[in-house]
């Protein structure tokens, strides 16, 4: 009996010349052992930036701090 793999999600280019992101999403969920659907706990999600979870987890914080949310833009200017 053959698994069913999770579907992989693409982003499209914001600008000329980026290339589409693709990824598979809820996988920090499964790496934090978070069950999907609810939010990540703030303590895991610093726990897995900061390399606790493994360096995936890591990468995948990474990407969703960055990448999903967008940077946070400093106030006042």
């Amino acid at each position: 009996m053959a698994t069913k793999q999770p579907k992989r999600k693409t982003l499209r280019p914001t600008r000329k010349g980026q290339a589409p992101i693709s990824f598979k999403p809820g996988g920090l969920h499964r790496s934090t052992g978070t069950p999907a659907g609810k939010p990540i706990p703030k303590g895991k999600l610093q726990k897995a930036l900061k390399g606790g979870y493994g360096p995936k987890a890591k990468r995948q914080a990474q990407f969703d701090k960055n990448v999903l949310t967008g940077p946070k833009r400093k106030k006042g200017k």
